[in-house]
């Protein structure tokens, strides 16, 4: 087995699987090692969305909101199946910001960036548009926006599959313990799921541990050359508080601003708060508090309250934003630096980002490792889609439509749910099958052995919560008791493999 590589890359995260993609398409002989599962952290917790930022206008970062908007039209091109437009609904609270400025701002995010896809802002009369209908009565006015949904976990996953198709191997349940550095390398210390430790060689070094960042450098042995700021993000899922796919964003009276966003067909996805973050406390959790604060925050503004009891899921993840000396969390800027040291062997360091604009990191990683390598290639990752993706000039209608015809045993929901995971991949997952038998048992939540067979085949899934929770989000429309029966069954699968 091949242990000598020109790039390691440390943390299977979205930046870590973008990297990896990018440095096998220029050739480059490359290894990714993830601790966990792909996207096991941060980028499957985050708010989903693909977007400018809107609020960051406020504090000033055109750049950052700038390169945001224009890789929304890239990666709704890139994954079509996994990403779509979205249009945000945004009340006006004048107690808030005035409405001069929100059309301001407006008028910036329509004209930052090129819009090739997407629909321009507008205002909005509450008092004769149906999407004032979940609002109370003191919303009168406001606007609304495009901006774009991502399946995020699925986003990372894609990234590894074609990094892992032009060669790239791909180590999840793989511990990165240090590395030691000499004038032709490093040499790499891993430990496997089963305890087993070995090494490996690279030319070069990419840490995109996340917030695991600082960490990883000290295995290296190697100065911090920046610090980041651990901020928590909370998301609370309760039953849809309102019809139709539109979103809405509405302003807090701490200034900050609260996702309210239809979710897997039957739920509402509240979201998020800025909190500091101890990791010494242990794994991200949402808290009672961040809880009673996105309750409070829609229940201003809808006419239906929410309130704990009303929760279905929470989810929570931590940010390991670059430290940029902002008191506010909220304030703590989203954009990414890079910081390369050169001095023998490169190691390359990622700190901060967001899931926007991980395909411009990548690409900016790539060339730095590239150029440090002297082995300079072109950027390529703006062309071709990811897997799933290349929908043969058709639109996502027409694809859905010929895969309707190809599968009749395929229920429009079943058939649905599954292009949003696989897109034109979906007759690879479904192989030979030419009627529901086919496709094995249901083992829950509509999850058939046929589609296990694939994620455990070709998304390094390895463990029940890997299949409902990232893969897909099927363990949301269960109830406990059948996801402890498709642990089950998932278990005796794998014994019986």
């Amino acid at each position: 087995m091949r242990d000598a590589f020109d790039l390691l890359v440390v943390g299977g995260g979205i930046n870590g699987a973008g990297i990896a993609r990018d440095a096998a398409g220029r050739g480059l002989s490359v290894a990714l090692v993830e601790r966990g599962d792909l996207g096991g952290a941060t980028s499957s917790a985050s708010s989903k969305l693909i977007h400018g930022g809107l609020r960051y206008l406020e504090h000033h970062e055109f750049r950052l909101v700038r390169e945001a908007l224009a890789e929304r039209e890239v990666l709704l091109r890139l994954a079509p199946h996994i990403a779509w437009p979205m249009r945000f609904v945004l009340p006006h609270a004048p107690e808030m910001r005035p409405r001069w400025m929100l059309r301001a701002g407006l008028f910036l995010y329509d004209h930052l960036a090129k819009r090739v896809t997407l629909p321009a802002s507008q205002s909005l009369d509450f008092r004769k548009h149906t999407w004032g209908a979940p609002l109370n009565d003191d919303a009168r006015h406001g606007f609304a926006y495009s901006d774009a949904w991502v399946e995020d976990s699925r986003l990372v996953v894609l990234n590894a599959r074609d990094a892992a198709a032009r060669g790239a191997r791909i180590m999840v349940g793989t511990e990165f313990l240090g590395a030691s550095r000499d004038a032709a390398g490093w040499t790499a210390r891993l430990r496997d799921a089963d305890g087993t430790e070995r090494q490996v060689r690279a030319r070069a070094i990419a840490n995109a541990a996340g917030p695991w960042v600082m960490q990883a450098l000290g295995a290296a042995g190697v100065p911090a050359p920046d610090r980041i700021r651990l901020v928590r993000g909370s998301h609370i899922v309760v039953p849809a508080l309102h019809d139709g796919d539109q979103a809405y964003i509405l302003q807090n009276d701490d200034r900050r601003v609260v996702f309210v966003i239809p979710y897997e067909g039957r739920f509402s996805l509240i979201g998020t708060t800025d909190v500091p973050h101890d990791p010494a406390s242990g794994p991200p959790r949402c808290t009672e508090d961040e809880q009673d604060y996105l309750c409070r925050a829609v229940s201003r503004q809808f006419r239906k309250p929410v309130t704990r009891a009303d929760i279905v899921w929470t989810y929570s993840g931590v940010r390991p934003l670059h430290d940029d000396g902002a008191e506010n969390p909220s304030a703590v800027t989203r954009d990414y630096v890079l910081k390369l040291d050169h001095d023998g062997a490169p190691l390359l360091s990622v700190f901060g980002g967001k899931i926007t604009t991980f395909r411009r990191l990548a690409e900016d990683a790539t060339t730095q490792l590239c150029q440090a390598l002297g082995q300079p290639r072109p950027a390529w990752t703006s062309g071709p889609p990811l897997p799933g993706g290349d929908f043969g000039g058709r639109d996502a209608t027409g694809l859905l439509s010929d895969l309707a015809a190809r599968y009749p045993f395929l229920d429009g929901a079943l058939l649905q749910r599954l292009f949003r995971c696989y897109g034109s991949d979906l007759p690879a997952v479904l192989g030979t099958a030419r009627q529901a038998e086919d496709l094995g048992r249901d083992l829950g939540g509509g999850i058939t052995e046929r589609e296990l067979d694939w994620m455990v085949a070709h998304e390094w899934v390895r463990s029940a919560e890997d299949a409902l929770w990232r893969r897909t989000k099927r363990g949301l429309h269960m109830s406990a008791e059948e996801r402890q029966n498709f642990a089950a069954a998932f278990g005796a699968l794998r014994i019986a493999a």
